[in-house]
């Protein structure tokens, strides 16, 4: 049985998974309807370097409209999902001229994909949310800029003691991986090439302090790039000067004020700015979804742990096959993936794919509630591809994906980077060769020309003319 002719789809979100599937889906006939509160895709692996001013903010997004210029887009926030009649019910801030308001409306869905991504896990630590910055969004990134500069202004005026001057001036990363090891080092990087020009007065009280309740950092990593991370982090900075990276492992946290980071064994650390990449949390959206399929999911949720279940097909376990759920608010219980911009990228051009293929999500002799048959079609001819991967004939294969390996900037013109090529053999490589890899990995993986020649420029400029210290 084929797809019904242009079934609405409803894509929620713009991030990795939904990005791929809109770009997939260009040039489609599909009737595609995609709605988020943020009308750009963000490549939020190089936020560390926004933050910083490596790269400039708007370098690294590209306008949603663009990437599928026939679907719809829709900024708004999806607050809750009827299943049963396949309605959504969305929230819109709209203005005019200095006064807005709020207003909500309902959107009808065929086939529903939900891409809403992950919201940041505090673990239920006093004073993070109000005391900690973070790295999700340009706002994060714009935040932490402005903050790392009003940090070194603030320790440069007149009449402050010493002792007050190294509280500013420590930064405290709370989590030791990718995210929080990258920005560190982008931190350092900061300090020690923009310093001199401009706050040489302060830099002996520079200090940077990573904090990890594990006992390494960089846990997706091989033991052996660990360990040279560790080394490239803590390395002197400034010719015969000090080490300005402190990793405290095995150190968790205990509660966050103003002005301290109180530790689970007593210590207390001063500090002028902190920025938590410890986790990621479940989208409010995601545990609507959970909760309205009731026993299905609740029974996954020790493996799903707050992510929506789904089959090998991405379907919603629970559902009847017109429900979908990638990137980081999924989980297939039958072969867990970690949360990466990777595998929601892949995710998403391979419904991308389906989609367009036409095969239907709920084929004859689907029950809701139970184990599902794969989607399937009898449109078309199968590609190569799908003879040799499909099950029998007009069956979708199921997602797998392909790990293509891990990358991780740690400072200094150096990078770690680890290509899986079996399970127990991977290609590994540091120093300045991995920093050339990160670097073409992370340009060639940009989503158009566009953001390849402005990150390219925003390098060359920094190489050259430095980060803008400039608060606007």
């Amino acid at each position: 049985t084929s797809i019904k002719p242009s079934p609405h789809i409803v894509i929620l979100g713009t991030g990795w998974g939904a990005a791929s599937f809109l770009k997939t889906t260009a040039s489609t006939p599909l009737n595609i309807t995609c709605i988020s509160p943020r009308n750009f895709f963000l490549f939020t692996p190089m936020l560390a370097g926004a933050s910083v001013g490596t790269v400039e903010p708007r370098s690294i997004t590209e306008p949603v409209r663009s990437l599928n210029p026939s679907s719809q887009f829709l900024e708004a926030t999806s607050k809750t999902v009827d299943l049963k009649n396949k309605i959504i019910e969305c929230e819109a801030v709209t203005c005019e001229g200095n006064s807005c308001e709020i207003s909500t409306f309902n959107v009808s869905y065929d086939v529903l994909v939900i891409s809403v991504g992950a919201s940041t896990n505090t673990f239920g630590i006093p004073g993070v949310r109000e005391n900690c910055n973070f790295l999700k969004s340009i706002e994060d990134a714009r935040r932490v800029r402005t903050g790392i500069v009003n940090c070194f202004e603030r320790a440069s005026l007149p009449g402050l003691s010493v002792e007050r001057v190294k509280e500013i001036l420590t930064f405290a990363v709370i989590g030791a991986g990718p995210t929080g090891v990258e920005f560190a080092s982008e931190l350092r990087d900061f300090v020690e090439e923009e310093g001199p020009k401009y706050y040489s007065s302060v830099l002996p009280y520079v200090s940077i302090k990573v904090i990890e309740a594990s006992s390494t950092i960089l846990a997706p990593f091989d033991s052996e790039l660990q360990k040279k991370a560790i080394s490239e982090l803590t390395r002197f900075s400034f010719k015969g000067g000090r080490a300005i990276t402190e990793l405290m492992l095995s150190s968790g946290v205990k509660e966050i004020t103003p002005t301290e980071i109180e530790l689970n064994d007593g210590r207390k650390v001063a500090y002028g700015l902190s920025v938590w990449a410890a986790g990621n949390g479940p989208m409010q959206f995601t545990l609507g979804v959970i909760e309205g399929l009731e026993e299905e999911q609740k029974e996954r949720q020790n493996i799903a742990r707050g992510r929506i279940a789904v089959d090998p097909w991405l379907r919603v376990v629970g559902g009847d096959g017109s429900v979908l759920a990638l990137g980081d608010c999924a989980c297939n219980v039958e072969d867990v993936l970690p949360a990466t911009a990777q595998v929601a990228g892949q995710q998403g051009e391979w419904l991308g794919k389906i989609c367009r293929r036409g095969y239907d999500f709920c084929p004859e002799g689907t029950v809701v509630g139970r184990d599902m048959p794969p989607p399937s079609s009898s449109s078309g001819s199968p590609t190569i591809a799908e003879k040799i991967s499909s099950p029998a004939p007009g069956v979708a294969c199921a997602f797998q994906f392909l790990n293509l390996g891990i990358l991780a900037y740690t400072g200094g013109g150096s990078a770690l980077a680890q290509v899986q090529i079996t399970e127990d053999k991977a290609v590994k490589s540091s120093g300045s060769l991995g920093f050339g890899l990160w670097r073409s990995v992370y340009l060639s993986k940009q989503v158009s020309g566009r953001n390849r020649l402005l990150v390219a420029v925003d390098w060359f400029k920094t190489k050259i003319f430095g980060r803008d210290i400039t608060r606007l």
